[in-house]
């Protein structure tokens, strides 16, 4: 049983992706961990990335799926939680030959859906920790302390360079345009486990119903 997250920068995947590897017993996945991975043990594969990474440029989509096809075969017994990926297509496609070789299939693909401008409100209104790393948010929480400190240890708590408004904005356009065929793509090709939530709502709201639609989902099986 494996599930797909996606969503835009800004929608909460993080707090959604932590509650379903609890309730549903999965191993969280994402392609920039295997890539650490990867790079820290220096395999032939952490080589080929560091190429790519080291000039700046994305990895391709055959190393990408290369990456989780090793990872999914080392790792057989285990059900994932894919985390942002997959981010196009061609990746999509990737992954549907790499489960079925393996004979595992998609339990849900759960697309967290927030309106730009939400987006923009929530990410302009985040600081993180200089001291602890520990992040905060002035729009949705957590809230800093009442001197304006960081509520775990009280250090200083700064804004990201990439949370100003114009660059997410820009950010968002990106994803947009590399998403929307995507997400079309899941809809149409597997609607019976395509599931959209408003990730707008409070955060319980929203696990809420994704909780409810992955089990009726898993009923069908």
């Amino acid at each position: 049983m494996d599930i797909i997250l996606l969503g835009p920068p800004g929608a909460g995947k993080g707090t959604q992706a932590e509650l379903l590897v609890k309730d549903f017993d999965l191993k969280h996945l994402s392609t920039g961990e295997i890539f650490r991975s990867e790079l820290k043990d220096e395999t032939p594969l952490g080589k080929r990335i560091k190429e790519f990474m080291g000039t700046g440029g994305l990895v391709p989509d055959d190393i990408v799926l290369e990456v989780i096809d090793s990872y999914v075969k080392k790792n057989a017994k285990l059900n994932f939680l894919f985390d942002g990926f997959p981010r196009t297509v061609p990746q999509a496609e990737g992954l549907s030959k790499i489960l079925a070789s393996s004979g595992r299939d998609l339990a849900a693909i759960v697309y967290v859906n927030v309106p730009d401008e939400e987006v923009v409100r929530r990410l302009s209104s985040r600081r993180t920790c200089k001291s602890c790393g520990a992040i905060h948010n002035l729009a949705t929480g957590p809230l800093p302390s009442a001197d304006g400190k960081c509520a775990k240890c009280g250090g200083e708590l700064l804004a990201r360079a990439d949370d100003k408004e114009a660059i997410i904005k820009e950010r968002l356009l990106v994803y947009r345009a590399q998403t929307a065929p995507l997400i079309e793509y899941y809809s149409r090709k597997m609607p019976q486990k395509f599931i959209e939530s408003d990730g707008s709502a409070p955060i319980n709201e929203v696990y809420g119903v994704i909780k409810a639609a992955v089990r009726e989902r898993l009923a069908r099986k």
